[in-house]
């Protein structure tokens, strides 16, 4: 059957500029003209362009006339409100000032409804990481990051901790044989039906990632991606899972979506930042208009990253379980860098930005991860409205990378890492423990935003990188 479907080329080629015109065209066909022939269609939508002022009043077409008829420069700059918007700090005596004024600006957007920011906040790129920001109709590439869906996933077995200390080199060997880092991959990747899509057939940046997407699936990225094994504790005996409270045998995994995410983000914050021009001090924040071809199709491909993320933590914890051979008692998963259409206190749509910033609506489960010698928290959120329904999304960093490689020594990492009891294979520096918050002291300011069900102590490291901290005498 012949789809009637209108694409933006043809709508281009009908004399329909760039931007909202065409988002409002296509919108107003899906809603209005959907069982209609595509014929039918195209000559409507030439009409209206011919004679948008006789549209004007049109009970459908009235936005789409109006759009042709305002006549916008698109090299124009934006300027930022004068005031910005009130917004919740959590932790503000452990954020660093430059996160805090990045904020600020981000208050500042026209599109800006809310925003709150968390106590793992530092400094990033455009919004902080640990910022989280709500729209009105407009995504920011930027806001989302550039691991679009950069997420936790933890499983828990039915294995008594004690297997770890008995079975060290058996398990860091089986991180070995069934993880990948960096640009090291599988040589048989294991397929998924992410990997089917249709959006990589239609969407024309996607096309030229498939194979480098499909290569890369089931393995993590580099700096502070891991997959560790560990003791996760069940600290309540009524919960989700109905497990008994206790200690478990736990893996759990950081990672986000690879080459596919990171090359999706360039793209389109580079559209972003052609097409809606800010000042300087807030350039990396601009937006594409979701009523917009370019905004739909950034919504798909970010989408579609989450899910390929997602993916390749299933394919981890499948492989380890596998060779455990033990099926998981139970598994959460949250994840960060991503925008989520929501309702506001009066039901209104926004758009919430989570940029290194998890979801911590009423009753929604997640992962906060502290540092390689330091406790993660399995937490349920509260839906606190002044936080956007979020928490932090780890520790945070209180070092940046360059800093850490100037001012720590390998033997100083590795004695700390021997005092803990951790066994690491690969890691860098900038990795070290000691470049991270207090996570206790983080988790004292979001006692508002989350409550504690359980923890996730690391025994077992793998990062990017195979060799070790030098060896300590």
């Amino acid at each position: 059957m012949a789809t009637t479907k209108i694409t933006g080329k043809e709508l281009r080629k009908l004399g329909y500029p760039e931007g909202k015109v065409i988002g409002f065209a296509m919108k107003v066909l899906e809603e209005h003209y959907k069982g209609k022939s595509k014929k039918h269609k195209l000559e409507l939508l030439e009409r209206v362009i011919k004679n948008p002022e006789f549209y004007i009043k049109h009970d459908q077409l009235a936005p789409v006339a109006k759009s042709l008829i305002i006549k916008t420069e698109h090299n124009e700059t934006l300027e930022l409100n004068k005031n910005r918007l009130d917004y919740r700090i959590y932790g503000e005596e452990g954020i660093e000032p430059g996160a805090i004024n990045q904020m600020e600006i981000a208050m500042k957007l026209p599109v800006t409804k809310a925003g709150a920011l968390m106590p793992d906040a530092h400094q990033g790129y455009g919004l902080p990481i640990g910022g989280v920001l709500a729209t009105d109709n407009a995504v920011i590439p930027y806001a989302v990051g550039v691991d679009i869906g950069c997420r936790m996933c933890m499983t828990l077995y039915d294995i008594s901790p004690g297997f770890l200390e008995q079975n060290t080199e058996k398990l860091k060997k089986m991180l070995v044989d069934n993880t990948r880092f960096g640009n090291e991959v599988f040589k048989r990747p294991i397929d998924h039906e992410v990997l089917d899509r249709s959006d990589f057939n239609e969407i024309n940046i996607l096309k030229s990632l498939k194979d480098r997407a499909y290569s890369q699936i089931g393995s993590s990225g580099g700096g502070n991606h891991f997959v560790e094994f560990g003791v996760g504790e069940i600290l309540e005996e009524q919960n989700e899972w109905n497990l008994p409270a206790g200690k478990y045998l736990a893996v759990l995994s950081h990672s986000g979506s690879r080459g596919l995410g990171a090359n999706i983000a360039r793209h389109y914050t580079k559209l972003a930042m052609d097409k809606c021009r800010l000042p300087r001090e807030a350039q990396y924040l601009a937006w594409l208009d979701l009523n917009t071809e370019d905004g739909q199709e950034y919504w798909r491909t970010m989408n579609l990253a989450g899910d390929y993320a997602s993916a390749c933590h299933h394919q981890i914890h499948e492989r380890l379980a596998q060779t455990l051979g033990e099926a998981p008692l139970m598994i959460v998963e949250n994840h960060h860098n991503f925008a989520w259409k929501e309702l506001d206190e009066e039901d209104n749509e926004i758009i919430v930005h989570r940029k290194g910033a998890t979801p911590a609506g009423k009753g929604v489960l997640g992962i906060i991860p502290g540092s390689m010698t330091s406790p993660g928290f399995i937490v349920r959120g509260k839906g606190n409205a002044e936080a956007i329904n979020s928490a932090s999304h780890g520790a945070g960093r209180v070092m940046s990378r360059r800093k850490a490689k100037e001012t720590l020594s390998k033997r100083d990492v590795a004695k700390h890492l021997k005092k803990a009891g951790i066994e690491l294979i690969g890691s860098g520096l900038d990795e070290a423990p000691m470049v991270y918050k207090d996570i206790h002291q983080v988790m004292s300011y979001q006692t508002e935003l989350v409550d504690v069900l359980g923890t996730f102590t690391p025994r077992i490291v793998r990062m990017c990188g195979d060799k070790r901290f030098a060896e300590v005498d």
